[in-house]
Parts: structure tokens; sequence; C-alpha cells
């Protein structure tokens, strides 16, 4: 805030920041800055700055009638009120919700009300049928997506992390380059960059997973915090995506911290029944700051104080929540036969998307299944894939990400297979995937 009224700036307009930000809003204010904040990071009670012009559906008195949107999602609103009277306000807002869309899936948002849903299926219908800016088209092309092709899932999987990618391990301000330029060559190089940053954040990513769950150990705490110096590896920028990954197979609430001298940086990943910013409440005291939802937040803390910290959210979580179950639980939506994995049944699934979190792909148990053609894939070898037979038919190609220390279970017996049924789809061709998430011996 200073330095923007130091550079003449007379408006910061945030994005997905600064409803909490009160004494930085006062700083601008002082100095005859006006302040518009778009955010959606509010937990229940606080209010927001009293400086600032605050677009943020959850806080007291508004009534508009979806709290769930994300940052993209208020900004696109911001948009369409802009743009009311502008005689391209549909086309420019149609183009708007390209990035909209990818937001409200990346940003794991509700899908649950209408609006969200709508932006992202009518944010599909643009990224699929028209055209695009050398910048975003440059996107689509390294995330190996085609027009006509895109899901949400690619959202949330393909595009999301790649735009991610720049500030997790670089400068954030690639993306607004590559998403502004007129000029295709630079959008090419711009894109190729971003894919080389998240194939760097994904090194980094698998190598602090391992050194994190090797500091977890085999008797984790209620609510796992572990940490390491940034000097070392930790990148800040990664942290979340570590936390995730362990609260997936801990089925626990994960901290993973990374340390920077006299201050340490934390996200956290949480689980159903433990809100974390709540969490985070209890320790407030020793937090310089922090903030999220119930499923991810953030905060710092002093280095001084961080084990501190991890007592105090252990002993919330022994006292909150007595009864959580952590043994890991697979959700089922339907039992189908194997003949069943077809595109036919994919097509009738389509019709209740689009999926994302609060309205997640229906998962599929199939029993009895001998898998086929048993192998690892992967440059670390770590993807299992095989081959569910089918009599009537062809055999569906089924994945298991991080699933290949199963592949001996896989070889020879008979399984019974819970995952997604999905069009995979790579470079414009597409084939029938069953993305797997759990398997077992079968009792049949």
């Amino acid at each position: 805030a200073e330095r923007a009224a130091d550079d003449g700036v007379q408006l910061i307009v945030t994005a997905d920041i600064g409803v909490r930000d009160h004494a930085a809003v006062s700083a601008a204010a002082a100095r005859g800055v006006d302040v518009l904040v778009c955010d959606h990071h509010l937990p229940a009670g606080e209010s927001v700055p009293a400086d600032a012009i605050v677009l943020c559906p959850p806080q007291a008195d508004c009534d508009y009638p979806n709290p769930s949107l994300c940052a993209c999602g208020v900004s696109l609103k911001l948009g369409q009120a802009m743009l009311a009277d502008h005689p391209k306000r549909d086309v420019i807002v149609r183009s708007l919700l390209k990035l909209a869309a990818i937001g409200t899936v990346a940003d794991l948002v509700p899908l649950t009300t209408l609006e969200n849903r709508a932006i992202v299926h009518h944010g599909l219908h643009a990224l699929n049928h028209d055209r695009h800016s050398h910048g975003l088209a440059a996107l689509l092309r390294v995330a190996g997506l085609s027009p006509g092709q895109i899901r949400e899932s690619d959202l949330g999987y393909r595009v999301g992390p790649r735009i991610n990618a720049a500030g997790r391990v670089d400068d954030a301000t690639l993306v607004v380059r590559l998403l502004s330029t007129r000029d295709p060559d630079e959008a090419n190089q711009l894109a190729e960059e971003l894919d080389k940053l998240n194939d760097e954040r994904r090194r980094i990513q698998q190598r602090l997973v391992r050194e994190a769950q090797r500091a977890v150990g085999s008797d984790p705490a209620s609510f796992v915090v572990v940490a390491g110096q940034e000097e070392e590896g930790w990148h800040r920028g990664v942290v979340g995506i570590v936390a995730s990954r362990l609260k997936d197979d801990l089925n626990r609430p994960v901290a993973v911290v990374s340390i920077q001298g006299n201050h340490a940086v934390g996200s956290v990943r949480s689980v159903q029944g433990i809100h974390a910013v709540k969490a985070l409440g209890s320790a407030h005291d020793i937090l310089v700051k922090y903030g999220g939802h119930p499923a991810a937040a953030g905060f710092t803390v002093p280095t001084e104080h961080l084990e501190e910290l991890k007592r105090r959210l252990a002993t919330w979580v022994d006292e909150s929540a007595t009864e959580l179950d952590n043994s890991p639980v697979h959700r089922i939506d339907a039992e189908i036969d194997a003949e069943d994995l077809n595109e036919e049944l994919l097509s009738e699934l389509s019709r209740i998307g689009p999926f994302g979190m609060g309205n997640p792909t229906p998962r599929l148990l199939v029993r009895g299944v001998r898998p086929r053609g048993v192998e690892k894939r992967g440059k670390d070898k770590r993807l299992l894939r095989c081959v569910v037979p089918r009599q009537h038919g062809a055999d569906v190609e089924a994945i298991w990400w991080d699933g290949a220390a199963q592949s001996t279970t896989f070889k020879d017996q008979k399984l019974d297979l819970l995952g997604s049924l999905e069009l995979h789809v790579w470079r414009g061709r597409s084939r029938l995937q069953f993305k797997l998430t759990d398997a077992r011996l079968s009792s049949l």
C-alpha cells in the first residue's frame, strides 16, 4: 500500500486477498488511495476493512444469493457490472467466463450452487467452441488440450497447475504476461516456460512428499505438522500441495511449513469434521496471520513458536473431535458390472456434471475383475496401468496414480476395483479410461 501511494496510484483493486488486511487498507486510505477488495476468505463473525469497498459474499449484511463464489467469480461479477452499458458486453463476459471457470474449479469452491455450476458450464463451452487469445491458446496447447474435448477435470489437473506453477516456484507475473500478450511467438515461449516450471514444481513436490512422509513416521499426531527450511528445498509455494497429499494418505489434518529465518509459512489441508481456520484460531495469539476455508488454510508463525503450534493444534483436535475416525473411507456411488464401463454410461453420468468440489465425479465399484496387462508407467514408475476385460465390446484401460506399489496384488488376482469413468484426452486423441482410487482382493 505504501509503495502504491509512493508510485502515485489512486486505486488498488485486489483479487483473492485483502478482506482481512485491515492495517494495509487503512495505510492506503491514509495516503488517499482508494481500495476495492474482491475476495471470499472471511471466517464467520469477522469484519471486513472499513476503509475499503469490499465485494465479499460471506460478509455480514451481504444478501448476494451465492456465498460460495471464488475470487475469480467475484471479479467476474465486478466485470459484469462495469460492462453494463458496453455494446459488446455479452461477448466480453463470455470471454471472461473462460478464466472464471478455471478459477472456480481450481480454487475448489462448491459446485453445489447454481451460479458456480453455470460459470463452469458456460466457461467450458466457451473454452471448447470460441476463439482464444494467443496466450490462452498456447496454454491449452502445452497442457495437451484440444478445443471440443476440454472437461472440468482438465481445468483442475492440467490448466490450473500450470497457471499456479509460476507463483509457486518463480514469478506469478509471467501468467499475466502470457494472458495479455498479442504476440503469438511470445505466447508460445511463455507457455513453454510455464510448462517447464510445472515440471519443476512436480519434482519439488514429489521430493518433499517423500521427506514429509519420513518426518511423520509411523505414529502421526492427531493434527500432523511437518516443517523444513526453505533453503533446503521446502518451497513455500509447494507446501499446500504436499499437505494435500499427506492429508489423503493419513486421513487427518496436516500442516506443511516452510521455515524462512525467524518466520515460518504454512499451509493446512483438513478432513471432514475438522475446520482448518477454527483449528488455527485456537493458536491465534502466537500466529502472525492466518485465514482460509474449512478445508484449506494458510498461516505465518514466528519460528520460535512452531513447536507450541504443533501442540496447540493436536490438543484442539483431541478436544474438539473426540470421535474422529482416521481410517481411510472411500465413497461408493454405484456398483456396476465391467460390461457397463462404456461411453453410454459416461454420457449418462455427464448429465449431472459439471463435477468438482461439492459435486464429485461419481465413484463406481466393479467387483470380481481379473486385470490384464499390469505394468508400471511414468518417469518414476509410480503409475499403475492395466486393462479391465469385457466380454462384449473393447477392453477398458485402467490407471492408478501412485498405485505402482500395488502391482504385485494386481497380477493373477480377482479384485474389486473402485474408480471413476472418464474420457482421457491427450493431443486431440481420446479413449475411455477407468481412473482407480482403490483396489481390494475380491470375495467373488
